[in-house]
């Protein structure tokens, strides 16, 4: 019997893996269709192939998202800082929002004068 991991690593490639590229080849699917339905008949634009779709969809990846990479990291590292946050006393919190600010090039705004 294989451990754990291994055996969620065999799920991912027998099941996941699979599902992943036929969505893949569904998106690519739709934007060869979304084009040649309407590229053509709005701007006399020339239809494009499976394969010029796929590329249509890389660079359309490049120039929007640029080469970031996955963002599925950014949760981890929020959660780590929620956590920060409620270890915090009222005192320590309002010294790290302080330097945040001081970082950002914000200045403190003025306290309002109590009214009379």
């Amino acid at each position: 019997m294989l451990p754990t991991r291994k055996r969620r690593i065999a799920k991912l490639f027998v099941f996941v893996l699979p599902v992943f590229l036929v969505v893949f080849a569904g998106l690519i699917w739709a934007v060869s269709a979304l084009w040649n339905g309407l590229m053509p008949s709005i701007f006399g634009l020339r239809t494009i192939t499976y394969w010029q779709a796929l590329g249509l969809m890389v660079l359309s990846w490049i120039l929007f998202r640029g080469f970031r990479g996955p963002s599925m990291g950014h949760g981890a590292w929020r959660h780590g800082l929620r956590e920060r946050w409620g270890r915090m006393t009222p005192a320590e919190r309002e010294e790290f929002v302080k330097g945040l600010n001081s970082r950002c090039g914000r200045r403190e705004s003025p306290e309002p004068e109590p009214k009379a």
